[in-house]
């Protein structure tokens, strides 16, 4: 499997190096990098992202303060030239932490067991998920969901064989997160869809009856892809 990686470092030339060692690293898909914690927390929700190569010790928002803030799903490697802070990154879960210089052994070691982690947990897929919905908890079935549509304060489920969408106050980040990366995918800022239920596309738009969900600049290599692979 592929891993979605971003770099967050204010060190070009740390960047420069790690960008090197991620593009000759197979399994590894780097999507962007920040020089940054604020630029990179700000844009993490677009990117859908399964690790962090993240520097500590950064201005404004250090790396540490960044890693609290992430989902149980994204696993962070920390890149750092002081080791004062190792054990307060394993505290936090992190996966490693790599002193600068780093080497591309290390870097790949790192990267290695991530890949590990995510095969490993990746096998134990749930089938389904409780949600709030008004003054009740209800379970859905992950295969009955058509697509999700953000509505700020919370979101809509869309579901086959019901007319009226399921809703329920959470955030599309922590929702992105529980979902299995290889079933659902976000194709905009406000909709993630479930690739099995797709039947139609048309101009960047896939049809779910009589709605039009969009597939954003952001996301349309990636759903490309998807079609692409499933293309006679």
């Amino acid at each position: 499997m592929k891993l979605k990686c971003i770099i967050v470092d204010d060190e070009p030339l740390a960047v420069a190096l790690l960008k090197s060692y991620a593009e000759q690293t197979p399994f590894l898909e780097l999507a962007a990098t920040f020089n940054s914690a604020i630029t990179a927390i700000n844009a993490m929700a677009e990117l859908d992202i399964d690790l962090i190569f993240l520097d500590i010790n950064m201005p404004q928002m250090n790396g540490l303060e960044l890693s609290k803030s992430l989902p149980a799903s994204v696993k962070v490697i920390f890149t750092t030239a002081y080791d004062q802070y190792a054990i307060e990154g394993f505290r936090l879960n992190a996966l490693d932490y790599l002193l600068k210089p780093i080497s591309y052994a290390d870097f790949l070691s790192a990267a290695q067991r991530a890949q590990e982690w995510y095969t490993r947990t990746g096998n134990k897929q749930e089938t389904s998920l409780f949600i709030k919905s008004g003054y009740q908890t209800r379970k859905i079935e992950l295969d009955s969901i058509l697509y999700i549509e953000n509505q700020k304060d919370y979101v809509d489920f869309y579901l086959e064989g019901i007319a009226e969408p399921v809703s329920s106050l959470m955030s599309m980040h922590s929702l992105e997160a529980k979902l299995p990366k290889d079933t659902f995918m976000r194709t905009h800022r406000s909709f993630i869809v479930n690739l099995s239920k797709v039947q139609i596309v048309e101009r960047y738009c896939i049809l779910f009856g009589k709605k039009y969900v969009p597939v954003s600049e952001t996301y349309r290599k990636s759903f490309q892809q998807f079609i692409d692979q499933h293309l006679l």
